[in-house]
Parts: C-alpha cells; sequence; structure tokens
C-alpha cells in the first residue's frame, strides 16, 4: 500500500513543482506573460519536435508488448474519441471549448508517467514493453489531436475541409518531429552520440518548461467559472474512463504490467503538450492549461487509489 502511494507520489509532485515555479515566478514579477506566450510558442514550434521524435527513437525492439495490447489500446483511443465526438458538441455550446474538452478526456500523459510508474510497480526490465506502447500512443494522439483541435477552432466551425487538413498536418511540429523518428525506428538508425545526447537533453526539458509556462500562467480565479466543466469532464477522465476500459482489458485477458499499462493510458493526467498544442491552434489554451494542473494535483488520489485497488484484487 504505501508503495503504491509513494510511486504515484513521486510520478506527480515533480509536475505540481514545475507549474508552482512557474506560478511564483510570475506573481514576483521576474516573467509577465507576454514572455510566457512567447515561451508557449517555443516550446510548441522547438521543442516538442524533439521529445515526440526522441521518445519513438528511443524505442527497445527487445521487450515487446504484446499484439492484444497495442490493438487494445490504440482501438480504445479511437472508440472513446468518436464517442466524444458524438457526445461533447451537443453539450458545449463554445466552439474553442469542444476540442480541449475532448482532448483532456482522451489524452493522457502517458508520455511522462508510463515508465516511471512501470519501473516503480514492476521493475526496470519491463520498463522496455511501456516504451513499446508509447510509440503506438503518441503517433495517434499526436495525428488525432491535431486533427480534433482543426473541427473546433473558430475557422473550421466544425467542418473538415481535407486538402488545408493535410496542409496542417504536416506542418504541426509534434507530427513532423514523430514521422522522422518513425522513419529512424522502423529503419533502425542511429544518431552518434554527440548528436543523440543534445537530443535527449532538449527532450527531457519540454515538459518541464511546458509547466512551467503554464504555472506562469494561471489564475485560480478563473478556474471557479469553469468548474463545472472541469469537475465533469476530470470525473470521466479519471474515474469512469479508467473503471470502464481496465474493466474491458482485464476480460479480455490482459494481466499484470500490460493491464496496468491500460490504466496508465488512460488514468494518467491531461497531457502537458495539450496546453500549448491548444494555444496555438485556436483551442481555450486557458481551460486547457486548467484541466492540466488539476489533473496532476487530483491524480496523486486517483493514481493511489487505482493501483492500490487493482493489487488488492491480484489484477497488477
Amino acid at each position: 500500500m504505501i508503495d503504491s502511494f509513494y510511486a504515484a507520489l513521486n510520478a506527480v509532485v515533480p509536475f505540481l513543482c514545475y507549474l508552482a515555479l512557474g506560478y511564483a515566478s510570475r506573481r514576483a514579477g521576474i516573467v509577465d506573460e507576454p514572455f510566457l506566450n512567447r515561451l508557449t510558442r517555443l516550446i510548441f514550434a522547438v521543442m516538442f519536435p524533439f521529445m515526440t521524435f526522441y521518445n519513438i527513437y528511443q524505442g527497445e525492439r527487445g521487450n515487446l508488448p504484446s499484439p492484444a495490447l497495442l490493438i487494445f489500446c490504440g482501438a480504445s483511443i479511437l472508440i472513446v474519441q468518436g464517442v466524444l465526438l458524438f457526445i461533447v458538441p451537443r453539450m458545449v455550446r463554445e466552439n474553442s471549448r469542444r476540442g480541449v474538452i475532448i482532448q483532456a478526456i482522451y489524452r493522457s500523459n502517458f508520455v511522462l508517467f508510463g515508465l516511471p510508474l512501470t519501473a516503480s510497480l514492476f521493475g526496470e526490465e519491463k520498463t522496455g514493453i511501456a516504451a513499446m506502447l508509447v510509440t503506438v500512443v503518441i503517433t495517434i494522439y499526436n495525428i488525432t489531436s491535431v486533427i480534433i483541435l482543426e473541427m473546433f477552432n473558430d475557422a473550421s466551425a466544425g467542418r473538415i475541409r481535407p486538402g488545408p487538413l493535410l496542409v496542417k498536418l504536416a506542418k504541426n511540429p509534434m507530427l513532423q518531429g514523430c514521422c522522422v523518428g518513425l522513419i529512424f525506428y522502423a529503419l533502425g538508425v542511429r544518431l552518434p552520440a554527440a548528436i543523440e545526447k543534445p537530443i535527449s537533453e532538449f527532450a527531457g526539458m519540454t515538459s518541464p518548461l511546458a509547466l512551467f509556462a503554464l504555472g506562469g500562467t494561471l489564475r485560480f480565479e478563473a478556474i471557479a467559472k469553469n468548474a463545472r466543466t472541469l469537475a465533469a469532464a476530470l470525473s470521466v477522465k479519471l474515474v469512469f474512463l479508467p473503471l470502464v476500459l481496465v474493466a474491458a482489458a482485464y476480460a479480455l485477458g490482459l494481466r499484470d504490467v500490460e493491464l496496468f499499462l491500460v490504466l496508465a493510458v488512460f488514468a494518467t493526467p491531461v497531457a502537458s503538450g495539450s496546453y500549448p498544442m491548444a494555444q496555438n491552434m485556436g483551442g481555450d489554451g486557458e481551460l486547457a492549461g486548467q484541466f492540466v494542473f488539476l489533473s496532476t494535483a487530483a491524480s496523486v488520489v486517483t493514481l493511489f487509489v487505482w493501483i492500490f485497488a487493482l493489487r488488492q484484487m491480484g489484477w497488477i
């Protein structure tokens, strides 16, 4: 029980520290909002391509997840997106909020939570399975997030025009990094250490910088006006969705580390990348940032409860 709590705590607390430092820096006058907005654009355009490239490039080939796990996670993400695309526009009037809410519910910070939680609970030898699953999940996330946010920005008004959409997909920095990473991974190309090291360090800087920028732009008084939306969406994201999908995965025969990885895909906090992405693609950036912040704080409790419950039942 204590191990489960510390595993969740150790994964979440660094994120809260990055947010707190950004918030404190703005309050102290060290940074201001124009600077933070420029930093957010820099992170989206320059830093995220390094992260998406490196997360795929470093995937290990020797410790593969089962095809059942890959198919289940990939299909589940797409099915959840389809359900949300049907339901959310009927419940939310503002176009700029629709894509943000959909993204917040299905898109988790699996990239940054999955590996450390897997290592903490199952040992370093099992992290290769998580790393390979990251390749599938991040590819789906990045492609579909661009499509969904594009559907619900003010210019498109819910309509998808294939030509302009393909151009925006090709120009999206996250997808560019993702595609180059897939090419390198598929061909087995390895970079010289002198090049690989700075890429890995830029990739490692991305989330801390994104969370710092987010912390600096937080307005706690604005959270109150979005309280109902935040509470409803995060209840689905952190409680209902993991409950349904973990039960379904168990019924289909996934166990131990693979069942835990299903939990990690769907029950970890909202991806930090969703904030700069929404901010730069016409979505409600303020609401997206609130989703990242509140889901990160709440996951200290929810991840502990999930891990503890599944261990008590003998499922992981």
